[in-house]
């Protein structure tokens, strides 16, 4: 969004330069907290070790829900790590100077596409090639002719809800923010804000509960139907 001002944008208003800067920015963000948080580990936890803690157990009780604890926990890192980044990711947009590069639709289709290989490629590894696309022919043989372009159809159209949904939700909070900002440059409003940051948590949040929803559907095919 170039009519936004950004801090790297005094640099560059080259677009590949402000999504690359504000995407490393937020990887460089993740890996300073998960280094506060193992650093010094404790029995008892404190400071960010706490505070991760504390995330990685609801990140592994919202995915218990969908496949099971001990499932939930097999894909624990993966699901963790996009959380957090996506988190980091939206949460930059909100303070001024800085923008999401989750609002660059470079990034988050880069995202549902590691989700998209990567569910079905553990569905076909804990399923076999065979049984994992006779899932898409549905249950009822004779309407296998119209299931499998419908499923098909279904799997790929993943790629686009998760990119686009997370894109044009950050994409609107950042224009939302600009507007806010060009009419009270001075004095920041508190609640807008606070709405802000509870729409970048809750987008991560719903990022992470559809890759364990994927998952879930990937790896239980005979629980489907």
């Amino acid at each position: 969004m170039g009519e936004l001002f950004t801090f790297f944008g005094l640099i560059s208003h080259d677009h590949t330069f402000i999504y690359m800067t504000h995407m490393l920015l937020t990887a460089l963000i993740v890996v300073v907290i998960a280094k506060l948080a193992t650093s010094n580990m404790k029995v008892v936890p404190t400071g960010t070790q706490n505070l991760l803690e504390a995330y990685l157990g609801g990140v592994l009780a919202m995915g218990a829900d969908v496949m099971g604890k001990e499932e939930a926990r097999r894909y624990l890192p993966l699901v963790a790590t996009i959380g957090l980044f996506v988190g980091i990711a939206n949460l930059i947009g909100i303070v001024p100077g800085f923008e999401a590069p989750s609002a660059f639709l470079d990034f988050t289709l880069a995202l549902a596409l590691v989700v998209f290989v990567y569910y079905n490629f553990e569905g076909i590894r804990r399923n076999g090639v065979i049984a994992y696309f006779k899932h898409f022919f549905g249950p009822v043989w004779w309407l296998a002719w119209l299931m499998f372009p419908i499923e098909i159809v279904s799997h790929i159209s993943r790629i686009i809800s998760l990119s686009f949904r997370l894109f044009g939700n950050v994409k609107g909070d950042d224009m939302f923010l600009m507007v806010l900002l060009m009419l009270a440059p001075w004095l920041l409003p508190m609640i807008p804000f606070a709405l802000l940051t509870f729409m970048a948590l809750l987008q991560a949040f719903i990022f992470m509960m559809l890759t364990y929803v994927y998952l879930g559907g990937a790896i239980q095919i005979h629980d489907e139907h």
